[in-house]
């Protein structure tokens, strides 16, 4: 019996059988626009921020230029202890009364910081809808308006689509691929009803859930996580049912990454929250993904001693590479439109290595966010 052979044979069924969930739940996805379907009172969009003088003016406009009734919303700005000039623009900018900038002091906490903002925006917000984005993004007019209509009586969580600002080069159309994979992944995961991934630029909850799940206090530890944890709180703890919003009108836009090494820090930071999910099984299931990315790292090695081992890595990888593709390209008719083919090859090459770094960068040492060193 050769143990290695079974090894592989089961991590790539294993592998096979999640992304044909994740294509199985993105044929489920429908949006269907519900115009204020049940009562509710006021929407309040939170949105934290630290040293975004970058951005944040272009996010303000936006903001401003939204087709929402501006008696049924409030945009509440919270300033993360910017050292920077991102407050004095954004009082600059701000021409409607219903935008305000709340100021959050230095706690002098290692970890938590996007949460504890948050968390003050709502402890302040009048809405029962709470909306979360982020202060480098922009928005389509119809944003708010779509994301909020994805609302029924047994919603509790709507998730939304992310795009990155398309620019020009070869690093920025793969990180474009990579990120809408991401997207598309959360995307088909919520549609097959097992939510584990959403990105917190584009998210919407009901107030009295998060309130239900007592928000961010059992993870404050965690500085990553404000979006994933809270939905899959949601999910598990509640009777509400999590929505991903399948329309290009909701979908909220932000840049890639400059540099590798931001670039680096990012995905650290996203890997980080992993192993410390609320389903300890989901857990598990990750780290079978872990090791079947690592198994297609080390076939090829192993391949040098029997040549039985190129055989199963060119099965294994070939499996990866057309379901992959099949997903990606029904998700990116669902929400995108790229042109990705003559990119994606290449993608795949590199995902190997990129997953096996960032799972392993994540899940030891601290990393720089915002001129901040952030404890993970």
């Amino acid at each position: 019996m050769n143990i290695p052979l079974i090894i592989i044979f089961l991590l790539t069924l294993f592998y096979f059988t999640f992304l044909m969930k994740i294509y199985a739940g993105l044929g489920k996805l429908k949006f269907s626009e519900n115009i204020f379907p049940y009562n509710f009172n006021y929407v309040s969009v939170i949105i934290p921020f630290r040293n975004e003088e970058k951005n944040i003016e272009l996010n303000i406009k936006s903001i401003q230029k939204q087709r929402f009734d501006e008696n049924k919303f409030e945009v509440i700005y919270v300033n993360d202890n910017s050292d920077d000039n991102s407050v004095s623009i954004l009082k600059e900018k701000i021409k409607n009364k219903n935008i305000r900038i709340l100021n959050i002091s230095n706690s002098g906490a290692l970890t938590g910081h996007k949460k504890r903002a948050i968390n003050y925006g709502i402890n302040n917000s009048r809405g029962d809808i709470i909306v979360t984005t982020d202060a480098d993004c922009t928005y389509t007019p119809e944003w708010l308006t779509t994301l909020v209509s994805c609302f029924e009586k047994d919603t509790g969580f709507v998730s939304g689509p992310v795009e990155f600002i398309s620019g020009s080069g070869f690093w920025n159309k793969i990180q474009r691929l990579e990120f809408a994979g991401l997207i598309i992944t959360g995307a088909g995961l919520i549609g097959a009803n097992k939510p584990v991934i959403c990105n917190a630029a584009n998210l919407a909850f009901r107030k009295d859930a998060f309130l239900k799940v007592n928000g961010y206090k059992d993870n404050l530890n965690i500085s990553s996580g404000d979006d994933e944890f809270l939905m899959q709180k949601i999910h598990k703890l509640t009777g509400y049912k999590i929505k991903f919003c399948a329309s290009k009108r909701a979908k909220v836009y932000t840049n890639a990454a400059d540099s590798l090494t931001e670039f680096y820090n990012q995905r650290k930071r996203w890997a980080s929250k992993g192993i410390f999910y609320f389903d300890k099984l989901l857990v598990v299931k990750l780290v079978l993904i872990y090791l079947f990315y690592l198994c297609l790292f080390v076939q090829p090695v192993l391949g040098f001693f029997n040549p039985v081992f190129f055989v199963t890595f060119a099965v294994s990888f070939l499996i990866k590479f057309i379901t992959e593709y099949l997903i990606i390209r029904k998700g990116n008719k669902l929400l995108y439109d790229y042109k990705f083919t003559g990119d994606f090859f290449i993608a795949e090459i590199l995902h190997v290595p990129y997953i096996l770094l960032a799972g392993f960068a994540g899940l030891f040492g601290n990393y720089n966010w915002k001129n901040r060193k952030v404890k993970r």
